[in-house]
């Protein structure tokens, strides 16, 4: 052990004769502690929330879309091919989007209307996994007299009173032309299943059709809205986009689902790094708690200082105890820190103690994912804060005289 440890360590462990040095040399470690903790916790939550929302927005939405500028898409199958050919593309469905309105005995809702091919989908986004009653297969009815199915979300089934086995109606505002001027088109379906995302604004507003269900609601032939892809790595998906954008040129559009949430995901960085900036400041306040202290320890060790420098202990040395009593302060407190965060953050995701209202934050439940690269720059910021506020008091006892320090001695 050098010498410089020694003394700091001693200086630490000794019994002092200011009570009140002691008392705040613990509340140091104790602010540096609270500090990480909550910078920890609040991290881990934010990771968590974003992850969360990303698959459940991955579990509802493809990994990429292609539509056309001009409108619906009549040679989808041939574009589907060119695009299933893209290094990267792993698969790709046709599906149909539109708004209606969806009424049933009891309420009628506004809704968005999406026809998907029941076989192809699941291809490329996780419906199954969300699918709490029917199955995909029973869009499709099996006799050309049985009513066509639909798929509703949990919340919307319990705000129009449907559920599975009752008959709701679609109105779609985009009617057909009459004599008698535009008219609504309007059919009757099935409900044959029940899903639920976890995301509120899905749950209450979505329901799905097959895709020829879906085509002979709106009229539309045998074309589609867009093409839904499944891609090999969705932190890739920007590139895929890229490339199939350049293949198939104008009028079509390729876009990943990064650029369609860019700016819900673009929010929610915003926010992990003001809150981290913020909740620094609680580490700050523990450095001051750290210069505070040290700064009465230099006092009181005047008389040390003076005997220490009188047997040859350097500048450099002298400032060298000081730094490490307040490294040792910020080290400690930064490993309770991290230890208190990461407990905490193991019983918020065991016990999920903390509920949410879903129709607001979109979830049920705190979420908690601890990044180990957060972690590691908590730390890294609390040691080098702690670091920090030791240089000045450590620099004042470094210029202490001997000769002034132990005249009266």
């Amino acid at each position: 052990m050098s010498f410089e440890l020694f003394v700091g360590l001693r200086y630490l462990a000794a019994k002092r004769k200011q009570t009140f040095i002691s008392i705040i040399t613990f509340i140091s470690i104790a602010g540096v502690a609270v500090g990480v903790i909550a910078l920890i916790v609040v991290l881990a939550v934010m990771s968590g929330f974003e992850e969360d929302l990303k698959g459940k927005i991955l579990g509802v939405n493809s990994d990429a879309v292609v539509s056309r500028y001009d409108g619906p898409m009549s040679n989808w199958r041939e574009v589907a091919r060119q695009v299933e050919a893209v290094p990267g593309v792993r698969a790709a469905s046709p599906f149909v989007l539109t708004q209606a309105l969806l009424t049933s005995n009891a309420n009628a809702m506004g809704v968005a209307v999406r026809g998907i091919d029941p076989e192809l989908a699941p291809r490329v986004i996780a419906l199954r996994r969300n699918m709490k009653e029917g199955t995909l297969a029973a869009l499709q009815p099996r006799t050309p007299t049985q009513e066509p199915g639909i798929i509703i979300g949990r919340v919307l089934a319990r705000n129009v009173g449907a559920w599975v086995g009752d008959s709701v109606n679609l109105v779609s505002p985009f009617g057909q032309i009459t004599p008698m001027g535009r008219v609504p088109r309007a059919r009757q379906f099935r409900v044959v299943g029940i899903f639920e995302s976890g995301m509120f604004e899905y749950d209450s507003a979505l329901v799905y059709l097959s895709l020829q269900g879906a085509q002979s609601f709106l009229g539309l032939g045998d074309q589609v809205s867009s093409l839904e892809l499944k891609v090999a790595d969705i932190y890739q998906a920007d590139r895929v986009a890229r490339t199939i954008q350049r293949r198939l040129g104008f009028p079509y559009l390729a876009q990943d689902w990064m650029s369609l949430n860019q700016t819900f995901f673009s929010a929610l960085k915003l926010e992990k790094t003001v809150m981290f900036i913020i909740l620094t400041l609680i580490v700050l306040v523990a450095a001051f708690n750290i210069v505070s202290t040290l700064i009465m320890v230099v006092m009181e060790k005047n008389k040390d200082i003076g005997i220490l420098k009188a047997m040859g202990a350097t500048r450099r040395s002298i400032m060298k105890i000081f730094v490490l009593e307040g490294l040792i302060i910020g080290v400690v407190g930064t490993l309770s820190g991290l230890a208190g965060g990461l407990g905490l953050c193991a019983l918020l995701a065991r016990y999920q103690f903390v509920k949410l209202p879903p129709s607001i934050y979109h979830l049920s439940r705190l979420p908690v994912l601890v990044e180990p690269l957060d972690v590691i720059l908590i730390c890294t910021a609390a040691v080098i804060i702690s670091l920090a506020a030791t240089l000045y008091p450590a620099w004042q006892a470094s210029r202490l005289d001997p000769a002034e320090a132990i005249r009266y001695e």
